[in-house]
């Protein structure tokens, strides 16, 4: 059976979770139950975490999974149905308003062949600001020869929950200009970036500059093929028919902060998510679970 150990650390100001299972590592803050870090021995890291990232509190570490939940990037480019749940005036956060708040952990145990952390919000006993819903999430992270995450709304309430969220993953690979995203043929995407129009992806995604794209109807599998340290990332998801892809380049990564000028070179965010019009209708006592696995494989030669 493979050995498990668990460590808590203190980065800064946030209290940190790290996990040795097997031949593999990983970190994870409290703080919005983000994960930092996963990497296997004598591999590549496969999480991005970025060189300057601040541990602070109240503020979300650049690099990782952080939860984006109620809502998706800016709150006014969500469908009203998920803008009507927020009450809070103008003072808008992005990328909704756990991120940097500080989660329950429910427990971290061994089950089969993995070692599972799990962590929960509830927001009827710990109210989000200008947002006066009950619901309540949950993240499970599992280790085993894969990463695997699950993210569970669940709505207290007595009324219909409307939200969008996304797994804003990071992904490190050895050279952003190599890198090609494979499994979107065919998809419609939404280019943020040329005044929202929405375009046909036709074959893979290279990357040859700023990219900020919202892909719809995606399929349950996505790889990232990263020839430069010769591997692929294979991404499978469920819960999910959209994806957020995300590159700074260089102008944008001089503005950005907690990353360092070049960063923009070894990352990649691919998130899944439920956006647009893949957003989460929740009736009362309603459940939607969100789910990402990732492992990666050599490239043959």
């Amino acid at each position: 059976m493979a050995t498990s150990n668990v460590e808590r650390v203190e980065l800064g100001a946030l209290t940190c979770w790290r996990i040795r299972h097997a031949d593999a590592e990983l970190l994870v803050a409290q703080q919005g139950a983000q994960l930092l870090s996963y990497q296997r021995d004598g591999e590549r890291p496969l999480i991005w975490l970025s060189e300057q990232a601040a541990y602070e509190s109240g503020r979300s570490v650049r690099g990782g999974v952080p939860v984006c939940w109620p809502w998706f990037g800016d709150l006014r480019r969500n469908p009203q149905a998920v803008q009507a749940m927020y009450q809070g005036g103008n003072l808008v956060p992005s990328h909704g308003l756990v991120r940097d708040l500080e989660w329950s952990l429910l427990g971290i145990d061994r089950q089969g062949d993995g070692i599972n952390l799990e962590f929960a919000f509830n927001s009827a006993e710990q109210p989000l600001p200008g947002w006066p819903q009950a619901a309540e999430l949950q993240l499970r992270i599992r280790l085993d020869r894969q990463l695997h995450l699950d993210l569970d709304s669940r709505n207290l309430g007595d009324q219909p929950l409307a939200l969008s969220q996304a797994l804003h993953s990071y992904f490190a690979v050895g050279d952003i200009r190599q890198a090609q995203v494979e499994g979107l043929q065919g998809c419609r995407y939404i280019d943020t970036l040329d005044d929202w129009r929405e375009r046909q992806q036709l074959d893979a995604l290279r990357f040859a500059g700023e990219t900020d794209r919202i892909y719809l109807d995606t399929p349950s599998q996505l790889s990232i093929l990263d020839p430069a340290w010769q591997r692929r990332i294979q991404l499978r998801s469920s819960g999910s028919r959209s994806a957020v892809l995300w590159n700074p380049w260089t102008d944008k990564a001089q503005r950005l902060s907690q990353f360092a000028a070049d960063a923009w070179q070894g990352m990649l965010c691919i998130e899944h998510a439920n956006v647009l019009e893949d957003l989460v209708m929740l009736a009362p006592g309603a459940r939607h679970r969100l789910s990402v696995s990732l492992w990666s494989e050599a490239l043959p030669g």
